[in-house]
């Protein structure tokens, strides 16, 4: 599943850049398409809609190409020393996302098209801080597959560290189109990770992504490239069936990995939210399905001095014993490195 945009506005600087120029022509040649010259990726005011609905979902078919000139990366913890700036937003329109809290209420799609400068800034870090590896995450706010067949950012991220003795690649993705990036030599310094969840999960809040099924597949080809490979579980959410459904789909997974998959994580979330995102989701899809009872809930206090709205005690707790043992029973070297 490629992202398609309706509309697409590069920056003035992107067309000194060979990526920039060419995506630049490329696009002029779509009839279907809106190709528009921008000062700044930063100030984007052509995205059109009267209302909140209107600018959201207008902004998902938006692209925008420019160039990072910031030479500061953004921390990442607990999961990776430094955010990798390749991508920002996603096609996905998944009604639970946080990056409707953290991108506005127009979250169009950023890619950035100087590349080798980017990987270039990577390379300080890693030498700072050697002999020490340090890891780099490539999907902090972004999901970065659905362009990778405009920008090839992605294969060249994981050819560089595949170099690097001191620096790791990691990242995570809900969607399937990893065909070019199987070839690519990693050297096992790049975990590729899924984000998987039941089909009622995916079919009722994260429109716009492939199936269940899909996503395993390419898990199952990612895994047999020897990539080390993780799966991010989330958000867990408490409904009739879930455990039949959530046991079937670990099975699939099973069915679609070489036995005894080596250097196979699995990180477990289970579904939060904070007042502002109850708001925007309410905005954005008022007819949605979530639970967003909050007397159905616990308060639990963030480290950034908000409070979000997470399952109680005996549902978590029922919800990590059911997932341990079915981690455990199916996927025997796996490990899961948290559960919140």
């Amino acid at each position: 599943m490629r992202f398609e945009p309706k509309r697409v506005l590069v920056e003035q600087h992107a067309l000194d850049y060979t990526l920039g120029y060419e995506l630049y022509n490329y696009f002029k040649t779509k009839n279907d398409v809106e190709v528009k010259i921008i000062k700044s990726h930063n100030r984007v005011t052509n995205i059109p809609g009267k209302t909140p609905q209107q600018g959201f979902f207008e902004a998902k078919r938006t692209l925008v190409i420019g160039v990072r000139k910031s030479e500061k990366f953004q921390t990442c913890r607990p999961s990776a020393h430094y955010q990798l700036p390749l991508a920002t937003s996603c096609p996905g329109k998944c009604e639970y996302c946080y990056l409707q809290t953290n991108l506005g209420k127009k979250p169009y799609i950023r890619i950035y098209v100087n590349v080798d400068e980017i990987l270039e800034r990577a390379k300080n870090y890693i030498l700072e801080r050697k002999p020490e590896i340090t890891i780099f995450e490539g999907a902090a706010t972004s999901d970065p597959i659905p362009v990778e067949y405009l920008t090839g950012s992605l294969a060249k991220a994981i050819r560089f560290f595949g170099q690097e003795q001191y620096g790791r690649f990691r990242f995570v993705t809900k969607f399937t189109d990893v065909e070019s990036l199987l070839s690519v030599e990693h050297f096992g310094h790049t975990t590729f990770r899924f984000t998987i969840n039941s089909p009622f999960v995916i079919n009722t809040f994260e429109h716009n992504t492939p199936s269940m099924l899909e996503r395993i597949i390419a898990a199952g080809k990612i895994a047999k490239a020897n990539y080390p490979l993780g799966f991010i579980i989330g958000p867990i959410m408490l409904y009739d069936g879930w455990q039949n459904e959530y046991e079937n789909m670990l099975e699939e997974l099973a069915k679609a990995l070489p036995q005894k998959q080596k250097n196979l994580t699995f990180e477990l979330i289970t579904h939060r939210f904070t007042q502002k995102a109850k708001s925007n989701i309410l905005t954005l899809y008022p007819k949605t399905k979530l639970d967003l009872d909050e007397n159905k809930r616990q308060l639990k206090y963030g480290q950034f001095g908000y409070t979000k709205y997470i399952y109680p005690k005996n549902v978590l707790n029922e919800f990590k014993d059911f997932f341990s043992k079915q981690i455990s029973e199916k996927f025997s070297e796996a490990k899961i490195l948290y559960f919140v």
